[in-house]
């Protein structure tokens, strides 16, 4: 159980210092004091902010995380000599651990003394992890750098070879009127930013509900309501008691995320670099048809039992701590069928251009959705004999969530082949696919196929109808898309299907529309150069679903698509080309600001980089209008709608006739 609530602060803490852009609550001062010639004190002067406290080294190990010090990564030439010392500690005992808690406030002294194994160093670095508490828990993991004889601190910066450092600097682009970039932010996206984590948002909490009326929780409602309300020495008691337990609900899901955002703070491109990755798309494609297994009902998904026992346990803790637990019980208990559908917006949400901030989105939708009606129903509990009973309809809901577990994997192994450059799954292939879970949906939902756990249905009537009808409209929908030629658009699929030109059929080229693009930078601008045209440079990626969007919903239209192919240079550089190595001449070690080195092996590698280092942003589809002399034309532009993308290619071409024009 202690285990289980420092995981639960330690997520909390990593949330909050994600989100929150306050200082730390602690400031720390270093010194350096000479005892020998190879030995030395290193000296950590903390001050604590008011009503916070930091934890000792000495803190007991089934409580609050203890201090820790050691040589920070790649150190070496020193050993430490036993544990720091520290100056006066407080200790009081903790009703939540049952131990005494040792920690310091206001202010600390800690000395690490160390030993020299090499005699000619100059600086040393060590690493203070801990963790920092007042009604909630912060991370602190900070390196320090000591200079031992009293010189500069010296950054340390890898080396590497002129070849690298040449090529290093030719990433590095000489840019003008880098005041357009305004920070990286993009013209006219943040609307679209908000619009569209409102509708993952929304997705997340139709996901929820959907889960709501699985057989995994919706039974549990009416005995849970019902145990908040008798067990309340007042009504107003249950009530709230039913309302904490709903926001626990919500919460542990919402904290899912906040690990992710952590990793994309420490850097920009580890999401990207994630969720393009050929055997993660591969494990998530095996993953949901696992899942889908499930709710067809060839077997069920459950965590070990112990863990549901050990957690039910401490709910009989009480007070919040024990309606805490009581949330989690539910999260554990019900895995075998919100498991699936966590596991769908996990993957669609690192596989797709939001990232962390698109699983906060949908993780947060989801716990709301399903916390909802436990509090809706403490509320007014009369309304529970309302509720139908259960039935053959959950389990229609159950196999239909597997129908769209299986079609959403099809979408991963779509990935995989697209960035691993293996030319098996065309767009027509996958269209297929879909056409074919679409009726086998429909013969399902008209009692004509029949799933484990399910009776054959004698009598089909009502909703069933409307609903197979529906999935027969939507097969019909997509026949177009398998021919060369469809009679209709077929928008619902942009950013699912690969994209159009990714055909079995021959194509004039492999870029959007049929384009005339450049998937180099430097041939790109050559050509642009000698035509005297402007240049759009399109940082997309082979698994960017809004880049689909944009290409298929955007510049397909009439206006935007003539300008695109008679006034710009299109260069498409995909981010997430890692399959595509780069000539053995062309690979080279980049130095990154913070003096890492990066290995820039695929053509992938190289336009993360590119982007990365110019336009400080990760994110794709991201634009960018410039002329063949690198004069930034006009800010930014990332996924937006049809109007504004084509108001912003005309002010870019008026000022590149204005400054940009030879």
């Amino acid at each position: 159980m202690k285990k289980v609530i420092t995981l639960f602060l330690c997520i909390l803490g990593f949330s909050l210092s994600t989100f929150s852009q306050d200082e730390a609550p602690v400031e720390i001062e270093t010194r350096v004091v000479k005892v020998s010639d190879t030995e030395y004190d290193l000296v950590f002067e903390v001050f604590i902010d008011e009503n916070w406290h930091l934890y000792s080294q000495y803190n007991p190990e089934d409580a609050s995380l203890p201090m820790s010090i050691k040589p920070a990564e790649g150190e070496k030439g020193f050993t430490l000599v036993g544990k720091a010392k520290e100056s006066e500690t407080h200790t009081e005992f903790s009703d939540i651990w049952g131990v005494d808690e040792i920690f310091f406030v206001e202010e600390a002294v800690i000395t690490q003394r160390i030993k020299l194994d090499d005699p000619t160093l100059r600086q040393v670095t060590l690493n203070m992890d801990a963790q920092v508490c007042k009604t909630f828990c912060l991370p602190y993991d900070e390196d320090f750098t000591f200079s031992l004889d009293g010189g500069a601190v010296v950054a340390t910066v890898a080396e590497v070879d002129e070849k690298s450092q040449a090529m290093s600097n030719s990433l590095k682009l000489d840019l003008k009127n880098t005041d357009l970039l305004e920070g990286n932010k993009p013209t006219g996206n943040d609307d679209e930013k908000q619009a569209n984590l409102l509708q993952i948002f929304l997705l997340g909490f139709a996901g929820g509900l959907l889960a709501f009326l699985t057989p995994c929780v919706f039974p549990l409602i009416p005995l849970t309501v019902s145990f908040f309300t008798k067990q309340a020495k007042t009504r107003g008691k249950g009530v709230r008691n039913a309302l904490l337990y709903g926001f626990f609900i919500a919460a542990i899901y919402l904290l899912l995320s906040a690990p992710f955002h952590y990793m994309d703070s420490l850097d920009p491109e580890i999401l990207n670099t994630i969720s393009t990755n050929i055997w993660l798309n591969l494990f998530f494609f095996i993953v949901l048809v696992f899942f889908a297994g499930s709710f067809f009902g060839f077997y069920t998904i459950t965590l070990p039992s112990s863990w549901g026992t050990k957690i039910d346990s401490a709910s009989d803790i009480g007070g919040l701590i024990g309606i805490f637990f009581m949330a989690l019980t539910l999260a554990i208990v019900s895995f075998s069928c919100t498991g699936p559908i966590l596991g769908s917006l996990l993957a669609g949400s690192l596989t797709s251009d939001g990232g962390a901030m698109q699983l906060t989105a949908g993780m947060g939708g989801f716990g709301v959705a399903l916390a909802l009606p436990f509090a809706f129903f403490a509320l007014f509990p009369n309304l529970l004999s309302s509720l139908p009973k259960s039935g053959s309809w959950m389990n229609m809901i159950t196999v239909m969530l597997g129908f769209i577990e299986l079609a959403m994997a099809f979408k991963f192994l779509s990935n995989a082949d697209l960035v691993g450059h293996w030319n098996v799954f065309k767009r027509e292939i996958f269209i297929g696919i879909w056409i074919l879970i679409a009726l086998l949906s429909a013969l399902f939902l008209f009692g004509r196929l029949v799933f484990p756990g399910g009776a054959r249905i004698r009598r089909v009537a009502g909703f069933r109808v409307l609903l197979g009808l529906l999935m027969l409209g939507f097969a019909v929908y997509l026949a177009p898309g398998v021919t060369k030629k469809p009679i209709w658009n077929q928008n619902l699929l942009s950013g699912f299907a690969p994209p159009q030109f990714y055909s079995v059929y021959k194509q004039d080229n492999n870029c959007p529309l049929a384009l005339t693009c450049f998937k180099d930078f430097d041939e790109g601008m050559a050509y642009a150069k000698s035509v005297n045209k402007p240049v759009l440079l399109d940082f997309t990626g082979w698994a960017c679903v809004n880049c689909r969007k944009m290409e298929e919903n955007v510049w397909s239209q009439a206006d935007i698509y003539r300008t695109l192919k008679d006034k710009y240079v299109l260069i498409s550089l995909y981010v997430d080309d890692n399959e595509n190595k780069l000539p053995a001449d062309k690979q080279f070690d980049f130095v990154k600001p913070n003096g890492r080195v990066k290995k820039i092996k695929t053509y992938g590698d190289k336009w993360t980089t590119l982007q990365t280092v110019n336009f400080k942003n990760a994110s794709q589809p991201y634009y960018v209008l410039m002329s063949p002399d690198l004069e930034v034309l006009n800010s930014p532009q990332q996924y937006t709608d049809k109007s504004t993308y084509y108001d912003w290619l005309k002010e870019g071409l008026q000022n590149y006739q204005k400054y940009g024009s030879n």
